[in-house]
């Protein structure tokens, strides 16, 4: 993993080469919010591309806690299929709670990365290796409120998820 912050700006980056790099990214987009809009499927090119806004867990756990934001954007290479479950591509405004992202190796070293979010709905990504980078754009805002987590369900594991589409492209 290549982790590069720069002091002037705090901007973070993250590569992610396997399932413990993925682990990192992860915890750094718990509780982002993102657009369904916003995400991008590339079938051509093999890439999912999700703009979000990352909370910033660095300043919530600080000496001094401080709630905000950050415009973000995740891409993923090698992507195989695209699918979802409980996000409705039609339903452009609709704004969707990252809770984790997970990577289940099937064949080595390819497999499926999972984005879950609250309410049950799914991004899966069937990927020849993991190779993801994530990427701050943009300077902090204040939060409007900082995020709390009900109980985990373990009945919306994303199993077996559908065949979908997002910004009109499957």
């Amino acid at each position: 993993m290549t982790i590069s912050e720069t002091a002037n700006t705090d901007l973070l980056k993250l590569v992610a080469f396997d399932d413990e790099d993925l682990e990192v990214v992860s915890a750094h987009l718990q509780d982002a919010v993102v657009v369904v809009s916003d995400i991008i499927w590339l079938p051509g090119e093999k890439r999912l591309v999700v703009a979000l806004n990352r909370f910033d867990w660095i300043g919530a756990l600080a000496a001094t806690p401080v709630c905000r934001r950050r415009r973000a954007a995740l891409r993923f290479e090698r992507v195989e299929t695209f699918k979802t479950r409980g996000v409705d591509a039609n339903a452009k405004a609709e704004v969707l709670n990252l809770l984790a992202i997970e990577f289940q190796e099937s064949a080595p070293p390819g497999g499926a990365v999972t984005l879950n979010f609250s309410g049950g709905g799914a991004l899966r990504l069937e990927v020849e290796c993991v190779e993801a980078e994530l990427a701050d754009l943009g300077p902090m805002w204040a939060a409007v409120r900082c995020p709390g987590h009900p109980e985990d369900h373990p009945e919306d594991q994303p199993e077996d998820l559908p065949e979908g589409e997002v910004n009109g492209v499957a």
